[in-house]
């Protein structure tokens, strides 16, 4: 029988404990991630290729493709693709 994982063990082994500088560095690299993910699957919904999207934002192509793979994403930049794609950020306080 298959032992349960525990997700929060999980991310302790593999990316040390919440705060090091190993699981601050998985952390935004996962954000990183996501967003690129909602922000590609936004400009799909909306039937924009990524020049299009580039050219709404007066960046070029390769900088959408950056973004959508995680590699770009500063909030400034976040904010300037959102709002080309009608999409709204909402910042919280924990």
């Amino acid at each position: 029988m298959m032992k349960a994982i525990n997700a929060k063990e999980l991310l302790n082994e593999r990316y040390g404990k919440r705060g090091s500088e190993e699981r601050e560095e998985f952390r935004e690299e996962a954000f990183s991630y996501y967003f690129g993910e909602i922000i590609k699957s936004r400009r799909k919904e909306l039937n924009l290729s990524q020049s299009q999207l580039a050219e709404r934002i007066g960046k070029q192509r390769p900088y959408i493709s950056r973004i959508e793979n995680g590699e770009d994403i500063r909030i400034s930049n976040l904010t300037l693709v959102a709002n080309a794609l009608d999409l709204s950020i909402v910042v919280t306080a924990k």
